[in-house]
């Protein structure tokens, strides 16, 4: 895993190479923590169940610690600027099958990248709005239900009785 910062943006890179594991499925994971405050992609790995996510999270905490030993950054205070899968070198391997043929088993492997940044966005703690003034609570409407029809009042009607 190597370290690179560059001097105009002050970016920290670490890279896993020859993880065997697929490109495609490492993908899945990387998107989730683009873009996200190290703590919160720390939380987002921790709690995604793909194998994928306990590489990307040690690429990570190295990127982490490469800012903090070699460039005296805060790591709390970093963004997850890219985080990226290439493609690595395939491993191949067979399988006999039936009437003499053979099943080609491919093993791929990819590279993990990683880059923090410190944060663009100082985050400013938001002030407590003025409590509004309480308006008096009206009563509730009578609802009418789904499957209710709306009748007219009709008179009732007096019948008379048979043999009166």
């Amino acid at each position: 895993m190597a370290a690179v910062a560059t001097p105009e943006k002050q970016e920290v890179r670490a890279e896993a190479k020859w993880v065997r594991i697929s490109p495609r499925k490492a993908r899945l994971v990387a998107e989730h923590i683009r873009g996200r405050t190290v703590p919160e992609a720390w939380t987002v790995l921790a709690f995604t169940q793909r194998a994928a996510a306990r590489e990307i999270e040690k690429v990570l905490h190295s990127a982490v610690s490469n800012a903090e030993a070699n460039h005296g950054l805060i790591g709390d205070d970093l963004v997850v600027s890219a985080a990226y899968v290439d493609e690595g070198p395939t491993i191949k391997r067979w399988r006999a099958r039936a009437r003499g043929r053979v099943a080609r088993i491919r093993k791929r492997t990819c590279h993990i990248t990683v880059k923090v940044a410190p944060s663009p966005i100082v985050q400013v703690a938001p002030t407590p709005e003025p409590p509004a003034e309480e308006k008096p609570k009206r009563a509730p409407r009578a609802r009418k239900t789904a499957g209710a029809k709306t009748t007219t009042a009709k008179k009732p009607t007096t019948r008379k009785k048979a043999g009166a």
